[in-house]
């Protein structure tokens, strides 16, 4: 994946070392917040799931709760001791911005529900997810134009807008300022993400129609959510 914005890349993550601001920045975490778990498997699979945060001991380990045991599949018996999980969530009243951490699997509890035990993590990484940051994506998507929906792949993401390319879309109508609903089915079978937005950037290809889309303010949550599933964290 291409992050395209020279700033971003020269801007790298905030290390929170010291245990007085490992306290304070995992502290961003809210018990109950909803997180995204990064799981590998010995052979090299990997998987993302959405879970929630429970809690933290400072200097002694974090909790966060078992993923739906009905998502998991064949990686449920890769989660036990000595696995290595990236943890990454939004921060609660800062839709922009990410708190994310590398940790290895203390242990597993099954009372009083299915809990993962977490080794306190050595560094936290904070990113914001700025207007500026555009990522190079390919997310199958549907968009809903007039009453018919087409397959659409989502080509680049930022927190304001992305743009589309549809296959075979070149007799397709279009004009600018033109709002769109945008659906992304959610592959472990949560909700789908609906966003809206305005047409832009209108581009004729061969095979194919490619255009930008302008969300509107109240996607802000969502996009944020994506970029988060979508960006890949170095803690």
């Amino acid at each position: 994946m291409v992050i395209e914005n020279k700033a971003l890349m020269a801007e790298k993550p905030t290390k929170i070392e010291t245990a007085t601001r490992l306290n304070r920045n995992l502290g961003l975490f809210h018990a109950g917040a909803t997180v995204t778990i990064d799981v590998s498997t010995p052979a090299g699979q990997k998987a993302k799931f959405r879970t929630t945060f429970i809690g933290y001991l400072p200097k002694q380990y974090v909790l966060i709760q078992f993923p739906d045991s009905n998502k998991l599949g064949q990686f449920s018996q890769h989660i036990k001791q000595g696995t290595m999980i990236t943890v990454r969530g939004l921060i609660e009243g800062h839709e922009g911005a990410v708190v994310a951490f590398i940790s290895s699997i203390k242990q597993t509890i099954q009372l009083p529900s299915r809990i993962m035990v977490l080794d306190f993590p050595h560094s936290v990484s904070l990113q914001n997810l700025r207007s500026a940051i555009r990522i190079d994506t390919d997310i199958n998507a549907r968009v809903k134009i007039g009453q018919n929906y087409w397959q659409t792949t989502i080509t680049n993401l930022s927190i304001n807008g992305c743009q589309l390319s549809i296959v075979n879309g070149e007799k397709l109508v279009l004009s600018e300022k033109k709002v769109l609903e945008i659906i992304i089915e959610d592959k472990h079978g949560g909700s789908n993400v609906k966003l809206n937005g305005a047409v832009c950037n209108l581009k004729q290809q061969t095979g194919g129609l490619s255009f930008g889309i302008k969300f509107n303010a109240q996607n802000h949550k969502s996009v944020s959510q994506l970029l988060l599933d979508t960006i890949s964290i170095e803690s």
